[in-house]
């Protein structure tokens, strides 16, 4: 296929382009090996080009190249880039249709139709007239399909469509691809409309023009246009010969879609021929080609499958070390990293909802000597039971965790009905004497101490920094006091 071909000129790089090319040429081969090279980094997109036509285009590709879920993943990249509700421009009316095509290749006729008809309205309103032809003749040429392969008795009159729309097609466009296909398309319209006089000078101009291309694409529907042309005049002969090189050329193009179809036209012919070997051989292509494409959507679907659930596992994996990270390996409780991480949010609340911020500092006093008389496994499990109440004596939404050895902070908002300027002495009391009333003897045996706690609590601006060490202020000064005690302190407010 002639690479001066206007086919997105402009809106996708020339490797794309290149693609495209050698795959309507019959180079199915040559164009994996250079898809290959863009599929390495296919998702990404240089700032020249609008990332949605590029995907688009990409997802078509990779598609014929039976990359399907590759095709999967960049057609929905392509899909995610646009902005739909505020579309406009030649690229996003090619972005679509191109995505349109896409999902009236796998079947969905119905849906694809709506989008198809969308690009058309965008080029429209875009007012670029090769734009406007290729969007035109994708909507054409899907609604020509659907409606040769529809019921018999509703033909006739779903032709009408598509052949207004070849017609719109051939009075904007420039020699290319796409004025060949309007011309092979307008030619399987007409003869459909039983209008075959005119028909074959169209199907053989576009039969030429084909040839002259080397665009074996639309060598595949000038050749099936002109088997139609001769079909319908009783010259079986030559209709058999066009429409199995139409077979042909859409083999070469790995088109499994215009393959089967070509293929039971090809049958019917060789049927009406009485030459039976013709027949079961065309049948024979189309169960061949339909069994290719099923086991391609089959592959594809799978691996696209097994790639979503790698990817789902790798992300619970990630989900799970941020949280290992953010959580202390004794407790479970949330460490110095992921008190920092929830505390953020939660002053933020306080300052939105005008609330008062309160930081309780705990302490377990005489920590060492639970290790020195009970051993550290006793002090684990001491460590362990204090965490446990701590969570248990506060609310949902309070930040509970250990700071750092035996110390833990619980991070905590007033609410509507405790706005009494005492919500976190309260409950630094209630957590004070939750560990002094608890049996401690389970937990770490006969001590000659039980297990108390000394609390720091602060109130202030909301900053994490100020309100520790406010609390740690506090705490000092219940320490001093003996321990298993309550204090509070006032947090500075900051320099300004």
């Amino acid at each position: 296929m002639r690479q001066d071909d206007p086919l997105l000129a402009g809106q996708v790089p020339d490797a794309d382009r290149d693609v495209r090319f050698l795959l309507d040429s019959g180079r199915a081969a040559d164009a994996g090996v250079v898809f290959d090279r863009i599929a390495a980094e296919a998702r990404v997109v240089d700032a020249r080009w609008d990332p949605a036509v590029v995907l688009a285009h990409r997802a078509v590709l990779a598609w014929q190249l039976g990359r399907i879920p590759l095709a999967l993943e960049l057609a929905a990249e392509g899909w995610a880039s646009l902005d739909v509700d505020q579309a406009r421009g030649v690229t996003a009316a090619q972005a679509i249709g191109m995505l349109g095509y896409l999902l009236d290749t796998v079947g969905g006729h119905r849906a694809s139709l709506g989008i198809l008809m969308e690009s058309v309205e965008l080029a429209r309103r875009a007012g670029d007239a090769d734009t406007l032809a290729h969007c035109l003749s994708r909507e054409a040429g899907s609604r020509l399909m659907w409606a040769l392969r529809g019921p018999a008795d509703s033909v006739r009159a779903r032709l009408v469509a598509p052949l207004e729309l070849y017609e719109e097609v051939l009075s904007l466009a420039t020699p290319g691809q796409t004025r060949r296909r309007a011309l092979a398309g307008s030619a399987r319209a007409l003869v459909g409309l039983g209008r075959v006089a005119e028909a074959e000078p169209l199907a053989t101009r576009g039969l030429t023009a084909s040839q002259e291309a080397d665009d074996r694409y639309t060598l595949s529907l000038g050749n099936v246009a002109m088997a139609e042309v001769r079909w319908h005049q009783g010259r079986l002969c030559d209709a058999r010969t066009f429409a199995a090189r139409a077979v042909d050329a859409a083999d070469s193009i790995r088109d499994a879609r215009l393959l089967i179809w070509f293929a039971e036209i090809l049958a019917a012919i060789c049927r009406e021929l009485g030459d039976p070997v013709c027949e079961a051989n065309a049948l024979r292509r189309a169960v061949s080609a339909s069994r290719t494409k099923m086991r391609m959507l089959q592959e594809g679907l799978g691996q696209a499958l097994e790639q979503r659930r790698v990817t789902l596992h790798a992300q619970e994996q990630e989900a799970a070390a941020r949280q290992a990270a953010d959580r202390d390996a004794l407790t479970a409780l949330l460490n110095r990293r992921g008190l920092g991480r929830q505390a953020a949010a939660l002053l933020q609340q306080a300052v939105v909802n005008e609330r008062k911020p309160w930081l309780a500092l705990v302490d377990i006093d005489h920590f060492k000597d639970i290790n020195d008389h009970a051993g550290h496994p006793a002090g684990d499990r001491a460590l362990l039971e204090v965490a446990r109440l701590l969570l248990r004596e506060s609310r949902t939404d309070d930040v509970v965790s250990r700071w750092a050895g035996d110390e833990f902070v619980v991070l905590l908002v007033e609410h509507g009905d405790d706005a009494s300027c005492s919500a976190g002495p309260t409950a630094a009391e209630r957590i004070r004497r939750a560990v002094h009333d608890h049996d401690w003897r389970l937990v770490v045996g006969d001590t000659a101490r039980p297990i108390t706690v000394s609390i720091g609590v602060a109130t202030g601006p909301p900053h994490l920094d100020s309100l520790f060490t406010a609390a740690d202020h506090a705490l000092y000064r219940a320490k001093r006091a003996g321990g298993n005690r309550v204090e509070v302190e006032l947090a500075p407010l900051p320099e300004r």
